[in-house]
């Protein structure tokens, strides 16, 4: 049974990916973390004195804080924010006790710099359809949750990106795009290090529907009559990304939750 105000790994890893996932704090010292540089997926490092003005009012968003055990440290810090109206866990053993679990962990090194608002900010052309949605989802469900997206004509997307601190995303030329056969969702699972088994079964499903080879996956044309809906149905892009991040919720959950699971017609039907 979990300690009070604690959180067991089992919940959280239940909740990443999730529109529920409370605001993950990263708190280990400096000299820890820059010891072993890696982030529980959708958290964000933070010092311990610095949490406070990071995490938000009280009545918003649950946090949970993270030290290198979950000991005095995250503790404190918990202890803290609930005194100031902030709903407030501990991750049980902390990051120690996920890296032994060897759950995925983000590399600190391949996280964008962030703004003056402590939000990492993407880059991309205007009027997405799958890559340029699947990639928003996956960077606010499991990279940083606070992501700004900014979508432009084609050919400012470079000169924007490096205008206002951003990074380019899913065009020719930049890192974060197509490599050979896959698209910038496989680039982007690949280099944040997030290859578990739901998200690489959804990535072969984003990958049939974005380069024309549906037989990759029989989601995948289900996956592009719902995108290019979408994309009918909102004029302005970021309603969309809006619309499209509950998509990508249900394939996530279908991904990682309900694969084995079938329906038929009558669900009761008595027996003979």
């Amino acid at each position: 049974m979990s300690a009070p105000n604690t959180i067991s790994i089992e919940k959280l890893v239940r909740l990443i990916g999730t529109s529920k996932c409370p605001i993950l704090v990263d708190a280990r010292p400096p000299n820890v973390f820059e010891a072993d540089p890696h982030l529980i997926p959708s958290s964000f490092h933070c010092g311990f004195d610095e949490i406070a003005d990071r995490v938000g009012e009280p009545g918003e968003q649950s946090a949970i804080v993270i030290c290198q055990n979950g000991t005095s440290l995250s503790q404190g810090a918990a202890a803290l924010l609930r005194d100031q109206g902030v709903p407030a866990e501990v991750l049980e053993g902390g990051f120690e006790a996920w890296k032994q679990e060897k759950l995925p962990l983000v590399p600190f090194a391949k996280l964008p710099p962030v703004d003056a608002g402590g939000r990492t900010v993407w880059v991309t052309r205007a009027r997405p359809k799958i890559d340029r949605i699947a990639c928003p989802w996956l960077i606010r469900r499991f990279v940083d949750p606070r992501a700004a997206f900014l979508f432009v004509a084609p050919s400012d997307v470079v000169e924007v990106a490096e205008r206002f601190g951003g990074v380019p995303f899913d065009i020719e030329n930049v890192f974060w795009s197509h490599r050979g056969d896959t698209c910038t969702f496989d680039t982007m699972i690949e280099e944040f290090a997030l290859g578990t088994t739901p998200l690489l079964r959804l990535a072969t499903m984003v990958r049939g529907a974005d380069t024309a080879r549906p037989e990759l996956s029989p989601q995948a044309p289900g996956l592009l009559a719902a995108s290019l809906g979408l994309s009918r149905m909102y004029s302005d892009d970021l309603e969309q990304l809006e619309a499209g991040m509950l998509l990508y919720d249900a394939l996530y959950r279908w991904s990682r939750d309900a694969t084995d699971e079938t329906h038929n017609w009558p669900t009761n039907k008595p027996r003979a």
